[in-house]
């Protein structure tokens, strides 16, 4: 999932059909809520007025299709957070992105409104070269624009996809470019992944044991950074157990000064797309 879930794996060296061809259990079609909560100011040694003092909210999560025919993601956020001092501030994120099998060219548009005013809407494709050429991005919106933004660049589903693959070589941690058209859609983060062991407790999301407690599942963390900001700490970093079929399990979110987190309530597992012969 994305969410930045939505939630980049380095063994770059392998070819992109060859990681998805080795996955032993296919990420699997659902939907997915998520129902928000503050879960740590720090104690206040990071807080200032701006810093929330509790928040709610929902993510909702689609996601479809198969290698044969392509990966679409449907993710709605919306988060309202209450500070010490002024009135609530909410905001609220819709993206819709589609990857095509072979992970070589991706479409999305994003919608965000903060404190009920509309921010632009973000749209366009990328596009990777021929041969693990350069990685290009066409915005339509906000303005027509075209950038180049380099060599190995991993799109969401793909990124999911080499955490796992990762995590069934046993783990441990890995760095990735990863394009999601988020924010201006001219931003690549570089992320950095620890994953656990593989995990032999009976599954935390004990309300869904009977649809993932026989399916492997590894504790990830994921650090995401702006590539351009040289030194910075990480914008966000997500933490959450990532089950082999793809389900992200709950989730938090550690923006720096305080964290949220996402509980898996609702989880629908639908049909798996048969590839034609």
């Amino acid at each position: 999932m994305r969410g930045r879930i939505a939630l980049t794996a380095v063994a770059l060296a392998a070819g992109v059909v060859g990681a998805r061809a080795e996955m032993a259990l296919p990420l699997a079609p659902h939907r997915a809520a998520y129902e928000i909560s503050l879960i740590d100011d720090y104690g206040g040694q990071r807080s200032t007025s701006q810093t929330p003092v509790a928040a709610s909210g929902l993510i909702a999560y689609e996601f479809s299709g198969s290698r044969c025919d392509g990966f679409a993601s449907n993710f709605r956020q919306f988060t309202e957070l209450q500070r010490s001092e002024g009135d609530p501030v909410s905001s609220d994120i819709h993206a819709v992105t589609f990857e095509d099998g072979d992970a070589k060219r991706m479409r999305f548009q994003i919608d965000s409104r903060m404190e009920g005013a509309d921010s632009p809407a973000v749209a366009g494709s990328a596009s990777r070269g021929a041969d693990g050429g350069d990685t290009t991005v066409a915005l339509s919106k906000p303005d027509a624009e075209t950038m180049n933004i380099g060599k190995d660049i991993l799109f969401p589903t793909e990124h999911i996809e080499r955490i796992i693959a990762h995590a069934k070589a046993g783990g441990g941690t890995m760095e990735a470019r990863v394009y999601d058209g988020s924010d201006t859609g001219k931003k690549v983060f570089q992320t950095l992944t620890v994953i656990g062991r593989e995990a032999t407790t009976p599954t935390p999301e004990s309300e869904f044991a009977a649809t993932l407690g026989k399916v492997r599942r590894w504790p990830v963390t994921v650090s995401y950074f702006d590539e351009k900001a040289r030194d910075a700490p990480p914008e966000y970093i997500l933490s959450f157990d990532l089950y082999e079929n793809g389900v992200s399990g709950t989730l938090k979110l550690d923006y720096g000064a305080f964290a949220l987190q996402a509980k898996l309530k609702r989880l629908d597992l639908l049909p798996i797309p048969a590839c034609p012969d």
